[in-house]
């Protein structure tokens, strides 16, 4: 809508606004009036309509089967949108159109904001199903008028009560018209059937809504007045009330139609199981992260159990245990770093660049005498658990092992981590990292694929067993010396 407002049209930023407003609340008047809903806006030369939006009935029948939207019609064609644009009336006049053998009853309904008209709302219903109205159906029709008149007169929306489509009670949920007392003059089945389920035995027709749904919903206290005056119709506003083992969602909708309150749309929906199952996500949220902390709590004593034996070893001369085990410490503490940051997390996915600091500082903090600095460049982005916890493991044995075999004693010198996201086509992407220090370069006649120590092998296993990428060393590229490591990760798990 906002391409075609601004192509076609001259209207502002608020303007459009305005219009935003009402596209996310008329879904409400076209389940009303059973009928299709086209907004056609005058074109910027005034010598055609632009329609910009639509919206098809839940309740009935459509009379567009194809997308209306970006249509183009000269001004002359459809009367009924030059009226209600001329003169800023609704526009009933005229015959049925007949569309595929199909009567359509056509109505216009000027679309004002303050003192100007912007636009033109289409109203089309389909006559082919036209039958004895019923009460409720002659209570919504009644209701669309009052609000399509709203509409006319610059009420209706609400400003600053823009509802999201897909959380707002509809229609067809639950309905209930009250008068201008709050009392309740018709009731929909399932608005009634949600009352009884509150705990209501009698029937909801005569009863004043407010009060009675105050009585329902339990209070340490006195009666809650807010919820009284919008259980009543009072103003546009929306809550939820909790009783007898049953939640439901109320809008109140104040119907104005010739700018005093006349009565109330009160919209209604059960979301008990909807509550019911967020409070078991939660419940599964919190569970999931207090089991993440758990786990680093026990990284953490294992790694502190591993320093303590690495102290008593040192001091007897074992320098090779003593290293071991100062390896192994690193090792668990890379994994606690994942568990850490999965703890404070909604989901099972992780900002790796936050763990890829904290490894890379880690590992930066044995260099002696802070001779080697090691910096991050790109980004790694958000990570699943799965893949998070090896990188991490791989990148504190690569960063280690460049750290205790590119440079010699006393070199100074710098080792750069890398990250770039590939582009995801089809859900599928790469995460190609790199790590390459200045340092002196590789041994004559290296095997990066079958040589080294431990920590390479660990890193081969976990990149081409449990990330299903590659990994490779080779010697930097040009004149200047040093190693680079590559490593090659898809991001899409299914194919991992």
């Amino acid at each position: 809508m906002n391409d075609l407002v601004r192509q076609h049209t001259d209207l502002g930023e608020r303007d459009l606004e305005w219009l935003h407003l009402l596209v996310s609340e008329w879904q409400l008047l076209s389940d009303l009036s059973f009928a299709d809903l086209v907004l056609w806006l005058p074109t910027r030369d005034g010598t055609r309509y632009v329609s910009v939006a639509q919206m098809r009935p839940n309740t009935g029948p459509t009379s567009y089967q194809d997308d209306m939207v970006g249509h183009l019609v000269p001004r002359g064609r459809r009367p009924l949108l030059d009226v209600a644009l001329d003169e800023g009336r609704i526009v009933r006049e005229g015959d049925p159109e007949w569309r595929e053998e199909v009567p359509v009853r056509v109505e216009s309904i000027p679309v004002r904001r303050e003192s100007r008209v912007l636009g033109v709302i289409a109203r089309n219903t389909n006559l082919l199903t036209v039958r004895t109205p019923s009460r409720l159906e002659l209570t919504y029709l009644q209701s669309a008028s009052d609000l399509a008149q709203m509409i006319a007169a610059g009420s209706f929306p609400f400003p600053g009560q823009q509802v999201g489509m897909d959380r707002a009670p509809r229609v067809g949920d639950g309905f209930i018209r009250l008068d201008a007392e709050g009392v309740v003059l018709y009731a929909s089945p399932n608005a009634l059937s949600a009352y009884h389920r509150l705990g209501l035995a009698a029937d909801l027709v005569g009863l004043p809504l407010g009060p009675t749904t105050a009585d329902l919903a339990p209070t340490r206290g006195p009666v809650d007045e807010s919820l009284v005056k919008l259980a009543s119709g009072w103003a546009p506003r929306e809550a939820e009330i909790e009783g007898n083992d049953c939640v439901i969602q109320l809008r109140a909708i104040p119907l104005k139609p010739k700018g005093e309150r006349i009565g109330s749309l009160i919209l209604l929906r059960d979301v008990t199981e909807l509550r019911r199952r967020e409070r078991e996500l939660i419940t599964k949220d919190a569970t999931i992260r207090e089991i993440h902390h758990r786990v680093k709590n026990n990284l953490q004593t294992v790694a502190a159990l591993l320093r303590l034996q690495s102290r008593r070893i040192g001091a007897t001369g074992d320098s090779s245990a003593q290293a071991a085990l100062d390896e192994a410490v690193r090792r668990v503490g890379s994994i606690a770093i994942v568990h850490e940051t999965l703890s404070q997390n909604l989901d099972e996915r992780v900002e790796f660049d936050e763990i890829a600091d904290r490894v890379i500082t880690m590992v930066a903090e044995l260099a002696p005498d802070g001779r080697v600095s090691a910096r991050r460049t790109g980004r790694f982005g958000i990570l699943d658990a799965e893949t998070a916890t090896p990188l991490s493991m791989v990148l504190t044995e690569v960063l280690q092992n460049a750290l205790e075999h590119a440079f010699g004693p006393g070199q100074r010198g710098t080792i750069e981590v890398g990250a770039n996201r590939g582009e995801v086509r089809r859900g599928r992407g790469r995460l190609l990292v790199t790590v390459q220090d200045d340092g002196r370069g590789l041994p004559e006649g290296f095997d990066p694929r079958r040589g080294g120590n431990l920590g390479l092998q660990i890193v081969r296993t976990l990149v081409e067993g449990e990330l299903g990428g590659r990994f490779d060393m080779v010697p930097v590229e040009g004149e200047a010396t040093g190693t680079r490591v590559v490593l090659d990760i898809p991001l899409d798990q299914h194919k991992r």
